[in-house]
């Protein structure tokens, strides 16, 4: 594949299979090239086989790193991102990357409680590594639906205090976190996983002081619902009519067809893949544009078309 500029050439050294939908990539610099430094929480987004763009935390300890380290979940209703990493990356393959970036950052705090869940232990999991290798005080707990699906799980029980919880696919047992968040402590805390669990973080912690509870989630714009349905997109400087199905986004679609697009995050906040609209009624689902910027402009990574049809300028 073609690298942009802005991208780094990566090639896969190592593949490990955690559980039977987790697998753990480690990534070194095409031909021994220096990779950029990063800080726990921290990200890449990788060009995978499929062509899509997603994120992926970094595991791995960063300030002088000869490789990156990421572990990606098949998701089962994929739409082409971590089914290619699980189907089409094997040791040797090649890929691009966008360098580090970190918007989930540890800040200076007395102590922290860390919160994962799922395959949002990535990015806790970098955090509690340098805290424990700093000394800094911090309580882990670690919310998954059995052992069996638990990546790392022997070393995030390691950690002192460590608490990790399987529901077994129960609501009603479901951990219930209100005991850490009854009366606000000294502590930062630092939350990754499903919507759920995050809703359930921001319900029990609505009386802590503003700024102390952080939030990582790469899924921030909702891509495809369940009563979307298909409609077709006009591309103004070729005259091309593409067929956008229910189940995928225009960006996807456009991409599948063979048409030249630009994009990074795929969710709908960082603006990358922001067209020209010509014309049509569109459901803007981004978190980027501004309001007077809507008339004439769509995120094509996930807004869609509101009624009929749409013309769009690449």
């Amino acid at each position: 594949m073609e690298r942009p500029e802005d991208r780094m050439a990566l090639k896969v050294i190592s593949r490990n299979q955690l559980t039977s939908d987790i697998c753990e990539f480690t990534l070194a610099g095409e031909g021994g090239a220096a990779l950029p430094p990063f800080t726990p929480g921290a990200h890449i987004t990788v060009e995978t086989p499929s062509g899509a763009m997603r994120r992926y935390s970094l595991l791995n300890e960063g300030e002088a790193p000869e490789t990156y380290v990421i572990a990606v979940k098949r998701e089962a209703n994929s739409r082409g991102g971590s089914a290619s990493m699980h189907d089409d990356v094997h040791v040797g393959t090649a890929l691009n990357a966008e360098p580090p970036k970190n918007e989930f950052a540890l800040v200076a705090a007395p102590k922290y409680l860390l919160i994962a869940g799922g395959i949002g232990v990535t990015p806790i999991l970098s955090m509690a590594r340098a805290l424990s290798q700093e000394g800094t005080a911090f309580s882990m707990i670690y919310c998954t639906r059995s052992a069996n699906e638990t990546a790392y799980l022997d070393e995030c029980r390691g950690f002192p205090g460590a608490i990790v919880h399987h529901d077994k696919g129960e609501p009603d047992n479901f951990y219930d976190f209100w005991e850490h968040f009854e009366e606000p402590g000294p502590e930062h805390v630092y939350c990754c996983g499903p919507a759920p669990l995050m809703e359930e973080i921001k319900a029990v912690s609505g009386h802590w002081p503003e700024g102390r509870i952080h939030f990582e989630d790469f899924k921030a714009a909702e891509v495809v619902r369940e009563n979307d349905v298909p409609f077709k997109v006009t591309v103004a400087s070729t005259g091309r009519t593409i067929e956008i199905p229910a189940d995928r986004s225009i960006l996807e679609a456009l991409r599948d067809a063979g048409e030249a697009t630009v994009s990074s995050c795929e969710s709908g906040t960082c603006g990358t893949c922001k067209c020209k609209l010509v014309d049509g009624d569109v459901d803007h689902r981004d978190l980027v544009l501004m309001e007077e910027e809507k008339s004439d402009h769509i995120m094509i990574c996930v807004s869609r078309a509101r009624s009929g049809g749409l013309v769009i300028d690449l």
